[in-house]
């Protein structure tokens, strides 16, 4: 039997919206659940440029979102941080690149497989004040 993720793989979400942190649904109604924040540079290299910096200093941020039921509806801990850096709606901007609520463009890194799982990653660039 055939899982739901083969079946659709190629079609890319139009729109993901935020239903809690780490967990996004999309058009079709089909769940999206954060596996992966990467923060380049990292949090404590991130803090320590930022004070340098004024604060004006952001990072790359790289997300994995694999496509899976959710079937729990308990609250994820308060304490998951990486989750508030993460914007409240994608929406398909063009074949490679969502924009995000706030206007940022997040580049579409990867659509694929894992195993039977259908990941999208997502990587947003800030732009370089120097």
């Amino acid at each position: 039997m055939a899982s739901e993720a083969s079946v659709r793989l190629g079609v890319l979400p139009d729109r993901l919206w935020i239903q809690r942190p780490g967990i996004y649904e999309d058009e079709e109604g089909r769940t999206w659940v954060t596996v992966v924040v990467r923060f380049n540079p990292s949090h404590r290299e991130w803090a320590r440029a930022s004070s340098s910096q004024g604060g004006r200093y952001e990072p790359s941020i790289t997300v994995h979102l694999w496509q899976m039921a959710v079937h729990t509806r308990e609250p994820l801990s308060s304490g998951q941080m990486p989750f508030s850096q993460l914007p409240a709606v994608w929406q398909l901007y063009s074949g490679k690149k969502y924009q995000a609520a706030d206007s940022s463009f997040w580049e579409i890194a990867d659509h694929g497989q894992i195993d039977s799982m259908e990941q999208l990653v997502l990587t947003y660039q800030p732009e370089r004040k120097d």
